[in-house]
């Protein structure tokens, strides 16, 4: 809904503009290029590692957790109160130490969001460095995204520039 009403100012913007007839639109797919991209891939291959290497340690973590929960409903009832609260509480903690790995690797400021803007953040800057360049060039007046938040409902495609783009990029590494 947010992408539609951008859409919707965007146009008219455009259809209010007294130059509307000499407006030269032009779009990029960014899916294709970072998936084009060496570094993006590069970068994407990283964040896979840090990811399935947290979720191992994710993973021991739940293992322990399970295993110690499994031998407490085994014996609890041969268990000494004291004992018994001491391995519940103990579990408590095991449980709370999962939730505060999980919010720490995963979380909304987590690690994986710091790697994933510290590694994509000059990715990023590269391309929106090359399309304002191409956009320049090809003497462009809007170049908008077609993939995500943008809906486009027509585009002629002698104005997708996303090869372009690659070219460039390519040309550049």
């Amino acid at each position: 809904m947010k992408s539609l009403k951008y859409l919707i100012a965007f146009a008219l913007i455009v259809f209010t503009s007294s130059s509307f007839a000499q407006s030269k639109i032009g779009y990029v797919d960014s899916d294709t290029i970072m998936d084009q991209l060496t570094e993006a891939q590069d970068a994407r291959q990283q964040l896979d590692t840090y990811i399935q290497e947290w979720q191992s340690d994710l993973k021991k973590m739940e293992n322990e957790w399970k295993s110690k929960y499994d031998d407490y409903e085994k014996r609890k009832l041969i268990m000494s109160d004291q004992n018994r609260a001491e391995l519940e509480s103990e579990l408590i903690k095991l449980e709370q130490s999962i939730g505060e790995f999980r919010e720490k690797k995963f979380g909304t400021n987590g690690e994986l969001f710091q790697k994933q803007d510290e590694l994509m953040k000059p990715v990023q800057n590269k391309v929106f460095t090359v399309i304002k360049e191409v956009a320049v060039s090809e003497d462009l007046d809007f170049v908008l995204d077609r993939s995500g938040g943008v809906l486009l409902l027509y585009a002629k495609e002698k104005y997708d520039i996303t090869n372009l783009v690659i070219e460039k990029l390519k040309r550049a590494q």
